[in-house]
């Protein structure tokens, strides 16, 4: 297992599909990196949303938001919310229709992004997100932007719900990609965008592997030279 710099920040960006949660998970492994799931945070809040039957620009929302704790265990395969494993819960296509609206709230971003950037600062980490390499860590040593066309991102998507077995429709999958995409890239605190400065990956024809196997040689050729 290969180990970068004591304190170096990987960050990944990209719309819901693109890949990022996986390819992350497996460069932190083979790396020796934390792993950093943003959307992950931001989908635990909307969780507390649901269960709280709250509005998301709603101040008891925020006040929970503050005072909420999550931790992420196995290599971000687990994610804990005030020390409840939510990972099944925060996948469920009633937290993907309510997380963009959650997510716009820039007081919301605001915390996430502060917890974030403590997280940033406690050693190296790989981190990945819609805003990682333009808000949170805009001085990342390494940022790239990863995509994929909308009809082979459902696909992926519908097939980890199937794994977790949601009864869903490709197209209706496809139309939740979509809205989500929208929502994203217009809202005006924060929106999906690459860095000017991000390596951007068109994943629609390549493996996993081949993602992985891509950032990983741009990082380490530029940690050798």
């Amino acid at each position: 297992m290969k180990k970068i710099g004591s304190q170096a920040t990987i960050a990944i960006d990209g719309p819901a599909g693109s890949g990022k949660s996986t390819v992350a998970r497996r460069i932190a492994e083979r790396l020796g990196l934390l792993y950093l799931d943003s959307g992950a945070m931001y989908r635990a809040v909307t969780l507390l949303a649901i269960r709280s039957e709250l509005a998301a620009d709603s101040p008891e929302l925020l006040e929970q938001v503050k005072a909420c704790h999550i931790k992420f265990e196995d290599n971000g395969k687990t994610i804990l919310l005030n020390a409840e494993d939510v990972s099944v819960q925060i996948r469920t296509p009633a937290v993907n229709r309510r997380v963009a609206d959650v997510a716009k709230i820039p007081e919301i971003r605001h915390e996430i992004v502060k917890h974030q950037q403590r997280i940033g600062g406690e050693g190296s980490i790989i981190a990945e997100g819609r805003d990682l390499t333009t808000i949170v860590f805009p001085n990342a040593d390494f940022k790239f932007y990863l995509d994929a066309s909308v009809t082979e991102r459902a696909k992926r998507r519908l097939a980890e719900l199937q794994r977790q077995n949601v009864d869903i429709t490709l197209a209706a999958v496809e139309a939740e990609i979509s809205d989500r995409d929208e929502k994203d890239k217009t809202r005006a605190h924060s929106p999906l965008r690459a860095a000017d400065d991000a390596i951007r990956v068109d994943t629609t024809d390549k493996t996993i592997n081949e993602v992985v196997d891509f950032i990983i040689a741009q990082v380490c050729e530029d940690e050798i030279g």
